[in-house]
Formats: structure tokens, sequence, C-alpha cells
């Protein structure tokens, strides 16, 4: 048995099979590998690792797994999905997601042909664990596999309290022990018990919250889509070789240096390296948006670019379009034990409406350049995209004053 210091949870035990995979190469990458990619550039201290988050993940499945009563070979599996479940994630973590699905296909939870081959699935057979059912698991199928990829799933319930505690923003935090404890299996569903739909409600403000105070924050998506078109970039150069597969198993210092090292990108790498980020040139809410743009697919976004950019008169390089995905709260579908029959979260909470009405509310369509471009573009981009110019261009960004939420959401 392992035991290891944890910021969030105190001491996490570590036997059997998750003991054996925790010096794999696969699973040590993952201390290279930030949980919050760009967020770092807004708040300092986030500078977690999907590593810690894994421990935290498996330290939770271990505690839900107990309190169900699960033991023996089934609770192996999971105990090796939770540790495992992010394997596949890519450098800066959801970061170039979009990018290398494009590209490859496949989804950081498709993680079949990395748990069978090398280190990782030499441990998984040694414990007579199939690597095929552990990536089942990951990937949330199955009865357990809700455990790990669900509604109710203890990847969330680490990550809302780990980056709450690593950014210091209070929004997160949950009683992610309660939330554990009360986890039952109903028809083969994971559900929470009978007197929980404030605890389920507890999870979906918290996610709610902390959507637009850190996983959206302006500067961090902004940060994000640079590094994103930095990504796409290297991809396209023919000075090097790296391809979408070389790209997904790199980590986060490995994409840097390449960056750095290909001059079709080292403009994005200085950017980003010294936080000289675009500005916001348009900052549009759901209801100015034009139908059709939201949907738009990859390479539509690039010819809204190219528009934008001849109209304004700029390289093409120095406008990126930022669109969202319509906003979605698949928590609000979390199962709860009401007046001993199955409901669905939405179905019994009006919580809910409000908070997807919130979501709706905080999305905004961005079109980002280079501070001194940012009139010329956001005028530009107004006209190319249809967009109702009171609401969508962006004149100041307040500093120098203390930070409220309104801030962050506007």
């Amino acid at each position: 048995m392992k035991t290891i210091k944890d910021s969030v949870h105190d001491h996490i035990r570590i036997d059997g099979v998750a003991r054996d995979l925790l010096d794999t190469p696969a699973l040590q990458r993952l201390r290279r590998i930030s949980q919050l990619g760009t967020v770092s550039l807004v708040y300092p201290s986030a500078n977690h690792t999907r590593f810690e988050h894994s421990l935290g993940v498996y330290h939770l499945a271990c505690e839900a797994l107990e309190q169900l009563g699960v033991e023996g070979r089934e609770a192996q599996r999971v105990h090796a999905a939770a540790m495992l479940h992010d394997v596949g994630h890519g450098p800066f973590s959801h970061n170039l997601e979009s990018l290398t699905h494009r590209r490859t296909g496949r989804y950081h939870d498709d993680v079949h042909d990395l748990l069978a081959n090398g280190r990782v699935g030499a441990v998984l057979r040694s414990h007579g664990l199939a690597p095929d059912r552990v990536a089942d698991l990951v990937a949330g199928e199955g009865r357990f596999g809700q455990l790990v990829s669900g509604e109710l799933d203890v990847d969330r319930m680490d990550y809302l309290v780990r980056d709450a505690h690593h950014t210091g923003v209070p929004y997160g935090t949950i009683d992610h022990g309660r939330l554990v404890r009360e986890l039952t299996f109903v028809d083969g569903e994971l559900v929470l018990a009978e007197g929980n739909v404030q605890t389920a409600e507890s999870l979906l403000v918290a996610r709610a919250l902390m959507n637009p105070t850190v996983y959206s924050h302006s500067v961090a998506r902004i940060g994000k889509a640079m590094l994103r078109r930095a990504a796409e970039r290297l991809l396209e150069s023919p000075e090097t070789d790296v391809d979408a597969t070389t790209l997904q198993r790199m980590d986060d210092p490995d994409l840097l240096v390449a960056l750095r090292s290909c001059p079709a990108t080292s403009e994005f790498s200085r950017r980003l390296d010294q936080r000289d980020l675009f500005k916001r040139a348009v900052w549009a809410e759901m209801d100015d948006v034009p139908g059709g743009i939201i949907e738009a697919d990859h390479g539509t976004i690039r010819e809204f670019e190219r528009e934008i950019s001849d109209r304004a008169g700029v390289d093409p390089e120095r406008v990126i379009l930022d669109v969202p995905s319509r906003p979605s709260m698949t928590e609000s579908t979390s199962r709860v034990m009401v007046n001993g029959e199955i409901r669905r979260l939405d179905e019994q909470s009006p919580l809910v409406a409000a908070l997807r009405a919130s979501q709706y509310s905080q999305w905004r369509l961005g079109v980002y350049s280079p501070a001194d471009l940012r009139d010329r573009v956001g005028r530009a981009a107004v006209d190319v995209l249809g967009l109702d110019i009171d609401g969508a261009l962006v004149s100041e960004v307040r500093n120098g004053v203390d930070a409220t939420l309104d801030q962050f959401v506007d």
C-alpha cells in the first residue's frame, strides 16, 4: 500500500492494481498535463495536474464502492478505470480536444488502444483484468461505468472541489462526502437515495457557477482559442513532422517546445508565453447571433474569419472567431429517489430551469484580435456575421478594481 498526501482529500491510500498502475509511464505523463489548461492565465495558482485529479477520482471511487458494498474483481476494475480515466488526454487537457477529434475521430475517453498495450496492459492483465473491460468503464459503459463517467460520477465530484481549491473560487464547493454516501443502484441505474434532491441541486449549482467564473472565463477562452490556432498551424506546417496522433500523446512541455521551435507558430507561442493575448473585439449574446452561426462547422468558421480579415484589411491570422456550442447541463438528468420512485432532477427541481436560463444568458460568441486592431476587426465582424452592434462590440475592459461575478460573466 502507498499513502499520498493530497491537497483536497488529505491522505489517499492506494493499493492493488491502482498501486501498480501508479508508476506506469501513461499515468506519470499526467503530471505534465495541466488540469485547467489556459485557466492559469486568469488564476495563477491553477497549476494542478491531471495526475492529482486522477488520484482524487480513485479515492472517491473507493469510497463509493465501499458504501455500495462492491468488492472483488468488479471493484478492482473500477479502481483501475478511475485511476486511468484521463490517460487519453492530450496537452492542456480539453483545450485541443476539438482539433484532435476532427483529425483522429477520437475523444480522450477512447482509450482501448492505450490500455491494451505497454505497461498499463501488462499491469491490468497481471491482476486478471481485461483491458477492454476497463476501457469500457472509462467510456461510461455498463453498470459501473456510470460511477466513472456519468451524471453522478466521481470525476465531476473531484474536479469541482479541486478546481475551486486551486483557483480560490468558492463556487465549486460541494458536499462530495454526502454525494458519495448517498449513491445507490436502483434497477441498474445509479441514483441518489431518498431525500437528496438538494444534494443533487448543489452539484448543478456548483457547475453552473464555475462555468462563467473559471471554465469559460473570457481570458481563458482567448488563451484556449490562440493555443488551438497555434496547434492547428503546427499540424499544417511542412517544417514539422507532428501529426494529430503525435499531438494527442504530447504533454504540455512537449507542445510548448514544438510551438516555440516552429517558425509558423513562434509568434503565437511568444504571445502565450508572455501573456500578450488577443483582446475581445466582439462579445455577443446568443440572441444577437443569427441562426446557423452557432451550428457552423470548423470550415465555415474559418471562412467567416477570412471574410472578417478581408473586410478589416488585416492578416487572417490576426482574427479568431470563437463560437461555443449551445449550453448543456448533463447534471440535470441525474436520477434521484422521490417518494419511492426514480425521477430525473430536471423533472423534480424548479431550480434547473433557472440555471438553464442563466447558462443561456452567459453564452457569448467571441471575436479576438490584437489590441491595436480591435476596433477594425470588431466592426468588420459585426458586418460579416450580422450581429447587433450595440450589444456586441467591446470598447473597454475594467481593470484595477476588485472582480465580481458580473465581470466574469460580462
